[in-house]
């Protein structure tokens, strides 16, 4: 049987002939007008009875009429309002109603049967089209979903609980994707060409965003967006979450409160910017906060925070400020904390000057997969700036500078964990002298889920740095160390 045939009868056209009639009979009494549902809902109980080819083949071509209907509602709609849908003067909340009026109107017009649920949710897919980001729309609006990642206009996965899930849904072309990619980054003065290829933005509720598009990006464009909770995380969720025992967050407390230097270190997608977050929010209200960042993300709740962002180049290759450079103009803000979202270049030199001559208490993010490689890789960074410095001073620098590295995980079971609370004590000959104040126990295996039962413990040793806390009058208790808790293990 023809698809054009399969479509007549899903449509409730004439009863199919003796010659071209399914084995399982399904369709034969479907006689009556069928609504879009019937051709949307091609998987439904009875449908499943088709053999697998046959029902790919009507998902097909319900997929293909959807696709028309909601092209055609998008050009009647855009010739309806014009100008107004990129008008940036028109109220966001007045712009959507008209939207909902207008595609009524035009869904009326088409004159095809639907019932109320199936009304409302073509409605609600064109407006996503056209004011929202179209098919990954209801991802960006689900809280359980943490990433959303377009390979190709019709290939989307979304991350849940640390997991990665293939989704059905897609954009029409790659034509759509690119419609999208552009909204978001005209929204924040950035801008995606053949020149300019690539680009790290952000949505209006701070989600991080990087996009690609040919030539580099060979299957076509592509598309990650970071998701960030309306609601930034506190370190009492961390706490229930397992990220963090209650210890390590009351040592961590004392550390921040103590102006300590910090280095949160880990890889891609395991909480960095969380952890942050949650550290600055340890900073008492009194000090003036500088923020640098590539792009927005920090959610600093003090009311005395100044939030910086680097600007990329413009078309003619001119009036790029880089991180580097807001760092060094933070120095002349009289900041008592500078935050750096994250070092990944020459600024680390300057994050380091700036943490040895008198501005204690910053903290910053850096790619690393353990605090040696932390280390490591600040060392590495120093000489991206392009200064001819021996490798031992720029060792000596790392080791005055930073006092603590906190690092995160993101576990086989797609927990993150804080694995490790380290110590930077100094120099010892050519190397920076490392002790573990708190380290993960992967002894203790994995649950029948898959999911790990170790936890962060401590290693029963007191960094030096806790004298600190009592010249400055910070109270932690001394259970935080562990001497009672390695004692029950």
């Amino acid at each position: 049987m023809s698809l054009a045939d399969r479509y007549q009868q899903l449509r409730g056209g004439p009863e199919p002939t003796e010659a071209n009639k399914p084995d399982d009979d399904v369709f034969a009494a479907r006689n009556a007008p069928a609504t879009l549902g019937r051709i949307l809902e091609a998987k439904t109980a009875a449908d499943a009875q088709l053999p697998s080819e046959e029902l790919q083949q009507t998902a097909t071509v319900a997929s293909d009429a959807l696709n028309a209907l909601k092209e055609r509602a998008s050009v009647s709609l855009f010739e309806r309002l014009g100008s107004r849908i990129t008008d940036s003067s028109v109220d966001e909340a007045e712009l959507h109603q008209s939207v909902k009026e207008e595609l009524k109107a035009v869904v009326e017009e088409e004159q095809i049967p639907l019932s109320a649920a199936e009304r409302q949710r073509l409605i609600r897919d064109i407006t996503d089209d056209v004011l929202g980001h179209g098919p990954i729309q209801r991802y960006l609006d689900d809280p359980t979903v943490t990433e959303v990642m377009v390979n190709r206009f019709d290939q989307i996965y979304v991350e849940r609980q640390g997991r990665l899930q293939l989704t059905d849904a897609k954009f029409t072309s790659d034509e759509a994707l690119r419609r999208v990619i552009e909204r978001i980054v005209s929204n924040v003065g950035r801008r995606i060409d053949e020149s300019s290829p690539l680009v790290d933005a952000r949505l209006s509720d701070g989600s991080r965003v990087n996009a690609i598009i040919p030539p580099l990006a060979v299957s076509g464009p592509a598309l990650t967006i970071r998701k960030f909770g309306r609601d930034p995380l506190t370190v009492h969720d961390l706490v229930t979450m397992g990220s963090l025992s209650p210890e390590m967050a009351e040592l961590l407390l004392a550390c921040v409160q103590a102006r300590l230097n910090i280095i949160v270190s880990g890889g891609t997608g395991t909480g960095k910017t969380t952890l942050l977050n949650v550290l600055s929010s340890f900073i008492p209200s009194t000090d003036r906060i500088v923020t640098i960042e590539d792009a927005v993300e920090l959610q600093l709740q003090q009311d005395h925070v100044v939030r910086l962002e680097s600007r990329p180049p413009n078309i003619e290759g001119k009036g790029e400020i880089s991180i580097r450079d807001l760092v060094r103009n933070s120095l002349r803000m009289r900041p008592d904390r500078i935050v750096v979202g994250e070092v990944r270049g020459g600024e680390s030199l300057d994050m380091l000057q700036a943490m040895n001559t008198g501005h204690d208490g910053s903290i910053s993010t850096v790619h690393a997969n353990s605090p040696r490689d932390a280390i490591a890789r600040l060392e590495t960074l120093v000489l991206m700036a392009g200064m001819d410095l021996p490798l031992r001073a720029i060792r000596e620098q790392v080791a005055s500078a930073v006092n603590l590295i906190v690092h995160i995980t993101r576990l086989r079971d797609g927990s993150r964990r804080v694995t490790h609370i380290t110590e930077v004590q100094g120099m010892e000959g050519e190397v920076v002298t490392l002790q573990d104040a708190f380290v993960f126990d992967y002894a203790a295996g994995v649950d029948g889920n898959g999911r790990f039962l170790g936890r962060t413990i401590p290693t029963g040793v007191r960094p030096r740095f806790t004298d600190r806390f009592a010249e400055l009058g910070i109270p932690i208790s001394p259970a935080v160390f562990g001497a009672a808790a390695m004692r029950g293990r």
